[in-house]
């Protein structure tokens, strides 16, 4: 027999208090009441007609008549009593009420909205945060491309057609998880035709995954490039140098496999050729791959040899430039790589060739060039032969210079001279960090120390010190 008394139904354990139920309310074609001529209220109004509300604003006086058929009533009322009359007033018929900066008389409120339509996120902090919940929007819109969208469109149009070529409801449910990985891969291009085909059509055996060269930026991980941040969190592999930080590893989606390649200064490394193989092996597996590098991956990164590898393969392969070790050393001095009268031209040299020894075919003309900034990528072991060469080949050995390690990151320190002294200088850097050095005119503030024997070595934070 059943009973008329009611039974309250606890919450499952597996969800935790909500302060409010967040929903989503279609308006289209619907009336909405909006009083008031405040900037608070005129955005409501723009906001709900936007959804397709049908806004009704009354900007002066407001009677309880006017709220019948309403879907929602809002009002920006700072008299309380006068709040109360409408909140009573808009219950009486049927329509949830909002009142402006007054959440204890709200049935509903409004979230910070993220709007990639017809995908939408709607963030509430229960009115304790709004600046809260406007932060939290900027950093989601940060990472959340705006291509998305296009991809969201395309699964609306797509889903009548995949239920008439795919009547099998876990087919389907294949496809939208293809789909999804490659919304996230393609969210650059709006979908076609043929990607619903190719979708349709794809099967494990046959799937081949993508490559690609993200550059990680010199370490600090908020100098990451928003497209370099959506790479890792949509690769399953990721390779990476050992120059890359923990700290932009930790960027990526937990999932993904991590593998290290690349090598710390001159020790034991994977040879090019082996990595090569592997990303290669690992996109024909259908694995979504990361070659991930440290700086730039286009500046003395052999991103050549590792794009020629995936086009003779037939696996697509793609390039998300990162900041240089350059920018970011020079960045965290505070000086220009360029100057109108100073330095008119900027050139990149490898302190070391295939061979870790200093390259053979250095333009020395070039580096003697008064009017050039020299950026020295790798010197360690090879700095002082660079200085004794390039003074005597007539670069000035006042030229200022400056060695940085670790350049951006927590731990940055640098030495500061001239191209003379610099290497006696750069012996006092941490052994085994990373270093650039600034060879030029630009970076002659920084070259106030007289001499390496009183020269200290200066450790600098990321920020640089107002």
């Amino acid at each position: 027999m059943m009973s008329d008394e009611r039974t309250p139904i606890e919450t499952p354990a597996r969800i935790a208090p909500l302060p409010n139920l967040p929903v989503f309310h279609k308006l289209t074609g619907r009336k909405v009441v909006v009083v008031g001529a405040s900037e608070g209220a005129a955005w409501k109004v723009e906001l709900l007609q936007a959804a397709g509300a049908d806004v009704v604003q009354l900007t002066d006086t407001w009677v309880p008549g006017d709220l019948q058929g309403a879907a929602l009533a809002i009002a920006d009322m700072p008299d309380r009593k006068e709040a109360l009359r409408f909140v009573t007033a808009a219950r009486a018929a049927g329509a949830p009420v909002n009142i402006i900066d007054q959440t204890d008389l709200c049935d509903f409120t409004f979230g910070t909205i993220v709007n990639r339509a017809p995908v939408v996120l709607a963030i509430s902090t229960d009115g304790a945060a709004p600046m809260l919940g406007q932060s939290i929007r900027s950093r989601i819109e940060s990472v959340l491309p705006l291509g998305l969208s296009a991809w969201a469109k395309a699964a609306a149009e797509w889903r009548p057609l995949l239920k008439a070529r795919i009547p099998d409801f876990g087919a389907r449910r294949g496809f939208w998880q293809r789909f999804t990985d490659a919304a996230w891969r393609g969210v650059d291009r709006t979908p076609s035709a043929e990607d619903f085909e190719a979708l349709v059509a794809d099967t494990p055996a046959a799937r081949v995954g993508s490559v690609t060269l993200v550059g990680a930026g010199p370490g600090d991980p908020e100098l990451l490039t928003l497209k370099a941040v959506r790479a890792l969190q949509n690769a399953t592999v990721i390779l990476y140098d050992q120059l890359v930080t923990p700290e932009v590893l930790e960027l990526a989606r937990r999932e993904a496999k991590r593998l290290a390649v690349g090598k710390t200064g001159h020790g034991p490394s994977c040879s090019q050729s082996e990595i090569n193989r592997t990303i290669v092996e690992l996109a024909l597996a259908g694995e979504t791959v990361v070659r991930l590098k440290g700086g730039d991956p286009l500046i003395f990164g052999r991103a050549t040899e590792e794009i020629d590898a995936c086009k003779a393969a037939g696996v697509p392969v793609s390039i998300v430039p990162g900041i240089s070790a350059a920018q970011g050393a020079a960045a965290s001095l505070g000086i220009s790589l360029t100057e109108r009268n100073t330095a008119r031209r900027i050139q990149f040299v490898t302190g070391h060739g295939a061979d870790g020894k200093l390259p053979a075919d250095i333009d020395w003309g070039a580096m003697a060039d008064r009017k050039a900034t020299t950026v020295l990528y790798m010197p360690r072991k090879t700095l002082g032969e660079f200085v004794r060469k390039a003074l005597a080949k007539g670069l000035d050995p006042a030229t200022p210079a400056v060695a940085v390690a670790n350049a951006s990151r927590a731990d940055e320190a640098r030495v500061g001279g001239t191209i003379a002294t610099i290497d006696d200088l750069a012996q006092a850097l941490t052994p085994g960090a990373p270093v650039t050095v600034l060879i030029g005119w630009v970076a002659r503030d920084l070259a106030e120390i007289p001499s390496p024997l009183s020269a200290e070595l200066i450790a600098f934070p990321r920020a640089i010190a107002s």
